[in-house]
């Protein structure tokens, strides 16, 4: 247990958090991961995406910048998508591992060190959701997805949308991400899976949202998935060097 209490400390972390128009659930969850990550290592930095939010999500954040050196606030002036905020997010972390996770309260920060006990073997770990707590609508959104990136692109992972995921630094010095929408997770898996790294997958609980609007299921948001997913289908077959 010490060896590995030790091993914790050497580690460094970049946590990421795509937000937009969070301002219900972004105060609590910065102040979470403020809490947690002291627990993990020493040295660690909490980076909020504000992708263009139209209330008082950037505000908030800003407020604990001035008071935390540790966390920073990235800014889109408009809203770029899901996938270009977690880009913006990752371009900007400067530690050793790098974790993402939504800002709408629907996971449990305190499960991080769940992945942390295995980073240190895999190039990354990814979450999958035990029991997914969101409306019939989107779970069967999700399957068809599944599904579909399964067949296409032999990605087989249980819940490739789970936004729960710590990457070794390495992973991200390979992987360009291209997509700017919902499809940015099989962007990153596929492409990382293509380069050889290697992953683990970890069980985690999920929440009701229980404040703000999820934008997922927009059909908009379903279409440009659509479009970056024949785009990444055509990426991969180029071999990598």
């Amino acid at each position: 247990m010490e060896v590995q209490q030790v091993e914790k400390k050497r580690k460094s972390i970049s946590v990421v958090f795509p937000a937009y128009n969070e301002e219900g659930n972004i105060g609590k969850t910065v102040s979470e991961a403020i809490q947690i990550l002291p627990s993990l290592t020493d040295d660690w930095e909490v980076i909020v995406v504000n992708d263009g939010s139209k209330d008082r999500t950037a505000g908030i954040v800003k407020d604990y910048t001035e008071r935390n050196p540790n966390v920073l606030l990235v800014h889109h002036p408009s809203n770029r998508g899901y996938g270009a905020a977690l880009k913006s997010g990752i371009t900007s972390a400067k530690k050793d591992l790098i974790f993402f996770c939504d800002s709408d309260l629907q996971f449990d920060l305190r499960e991080l060190v769940k992945l942390f006990e295995w980073i240190g073997d895999y190039d990354m770990v990814i979450g999958y959701r035990k029991k997914r707590q969101d409306s019939f609508y989107r779970r069967l959104n999700a399957f068809g997805w599944n599904t579909l990136v399964r067949l296409l692109l032999g990605l087989k992972v249980k819940d490739i949308d789970c936004a729960f995921k710590i990457f070794k630094r390495e992973v991200f010095d390979k992987v360009k991400i291209d997509a700017i929408g919902a499809m940015v997770n099989t962007d990153i898996l596929s492409q990382a899976l293509n380069y050889g790294f290697r992953f683990k997958e970890v069980p985690v609980n999920h929440f009701p949202r229980l404040r703000g609007k999820q934008t997922g299921a927009h059909p908009k948001v379903i279409l440009k998935a659509f479009k970056e997913l024949i785009k990444l289908y055509n990426k991969l077959k180029t071999p990598t060097s």
